[in-house]
């Protein structure tokens, strides 16, 4: 008997729930917020969670990445009144099951909580317990990574093509050397080929080879990249600088392992393994016809996308404290120590060159300080002091300038842009004043009954109370009030 834990701030909607479990046979309790249903799913008694988005101490969102944090976590299913396709990607990169929006089938909770109730009980009776991963110098114990390694972990189980994308400095070439280490291909060569960086008027050469004479100056038979990747893994970092040409005839020797050596009669096989990355919108490639439709669907058996350092900010201190390690050893220097101070300027930072910058950047900061054992934000390159710096003013700033008395203004023309706020300040303030005047017409238009109101808002009780005590509006105020008003 599984159990199943339902996070619902709507006492119907979670009775409904916990019914529907107990008609296939299994068990669930449920939590009102989101605090104490974290509480519960911490114990790691729960199978699956069932978890609103709208919650009234939170975001059921943001509390997916705790849940899928903690030892064994349950499988999540997301509901929400309020879907959006944001969201729904959100969810599913984190690592839920499936998005649901309300209201709700019974059928497809019950077909949901089935299919993801027979996966976990497959994967009891196949006995797989955490899969022991060589993570090759990857750092980082943040959820987004925790879920990297998981995926790198099943790519590195398989034998299928496996595409890896991401900005540029994310790891990608770690990732493909990770993927390598963890197979059954390990013993064998892992042969790097930077399509952006092969010579165009050698390309066949290097990737295929040649037999003696093929071309001037090949004076001798020479071995191609691809034939070296025999046995091993062959990845093709920045895989969208593959000219258009060449992109058809990879595309077969991707698919049948053969190919002919420039200047030669027979074809040569070799059995490899195909890992490719890019920081290019290879789907955007295919539509400006850039880029063959057909080896990319080739491409993506598997497809691992690696977060930008800026989403895993969380990971900054375990990769501070690893690259001065390693470049101490690799300078033959006593191991630095750095300041709180220095990791809060860093976190600050977008990173924009991602962990490749970052490693640049603690080098840096090495150099500068010299003899010192302790690195301070001084010791930082200028640009990223000066961006800290900055966001230091803006936060001191105040939104908008206090008006001047009347009797001192100017007739100097003023621009307007001296009376905006920031983008956030000012969304969120219209947001409220949205929220609010909605409430006021749903309220007005139910008379002020909180069940009518529910069912048109398609907000839970709960939710709804905590929504009129925020704007300060009394629900008993709107009893009668379309009856009250004059008739013109």
């Amino acid at each position: 008997m599984a159990r199943v834990l339902v996070i619902d701030d709507d006492p119907m909607m979670s009775r409904v729930l916990i019914k529907t479990v107990a008609r296939i046979d299994h068990q669930a309790d449920s939590a009102l917020t989101l605090k104490k249903g974290l509480a519960r799913v911490a114990t790691g008694n729960y199978d699956v969670v069932i978890l609103d988005v709208g919650m009234p101490d939170g975001n059921g969102l943001n509390a997916l990445q705790k849940i899928r944090n903690i030892v064994n976590p349950p499988e999540v299913i997301i509901i929400t009144g309020m879907g959006d396709p944001e969201g729904a990607e959100l969810a599913i990169k984190n690592g839920a099951w499936d998005y649901l929006q309300k209201p709700l089938s019974v059928n497809n909770i019950k077909l949901t909580l089935k299919r993801v109730l027979q996966y976990r009980n497959n994967l009891n009776k196949n006995g797989k317990g955490p899969t022991l991963f060589n993570r090759e110098g990857m750092v980082g114990g943040s959820t987004v990574m925790k879920s990297c390694y998981e995926h790198l972990a099943l790519a590195a189980g398989g034998e299928a093509n496996v595409l890896i994308t991401g900005e540029t400095g994310t790891g990608k070439e770690l990732s493909a050397r990770a993927i390598h280490k963890n197979s059954q291909r390990d013993a064998r060569n892992f042969v790097v080929v930077d399509c952006a960086a092969l010579p165009s008027s050698l390309i066949e050469s290097t990737l295929f080879g040649h037999c003696k004479g093929a071309f001037t100056g090949a004076d001798k038979a020479q071995s191609g990249l691809i034939a070296m990747a025999d046995g091993g893994t062959l990845f093709l970092d920045e895989i969208g600088e593959l000219p258009l040409d060449l992109q058809s005839t990879f595309l077969r020797v991707l698919q049948e392992k053969k190919f002919r050596p420039v200047g030669g009669n027979h074809e040569v096989t070799s059995d490899f393994r195909l890992v490719a990355a890019t920081n290019r919108d290879l789907e955007q490639m295919v539509e400006q016809r850039r880029f063959r439709s057909d080896l990319l669907f080739r491409l993506k058996t598997v497809t691992l996308e690696l977060p930008p350092l800026r989403k895993r900010k969380n990971d900054i201190s375990d990769l501070v404290l690893h690259f001065i390690k390693t470049i101490s050893t690799q300078y033959a220097q006593p191991v630095k120590g750095f300041a709180p101070d220095f990791i809060e300027v860093l976190a600050a930072y977008d990173w924009p060159g991602n962990v490749r910058e970052l490693r640049h950047t603690i080098e840096s900061a090495i150099n500068h300080a010299k003899h010192e054992p302790i690195l301070f934000p001084k010791h930082l390159p200028n640009h990223i002091r000066i961006k800290n710096a900055w966001n230091g003013v803006q936060k001191k700033t105040q939104i908008i300038p206090a008006q001047k008395p009347a009797d001192t203004i100017s007739n100097d023309p003023v621009p307007e842009t001296a009376s905006l706020p920031p983008f956030r300040e000012f969304r969120e303030s219209i947001l409220m004043d949205a929220e609010k005047n909605y409430l006021h017409r749903l309220m007005t238009a139910t008379e002020g009954r909180i069940t009518n109101a529910c069912q048109i808002s398609n907000l839970g009780r709960t939710r709804l109370y905590t929504l009129l005590k925020k704007h300060g509006i009394a629900k008993n105020a709107y009893k009668d009030a379309t009856r009250a008003m004059p008739v013109h």
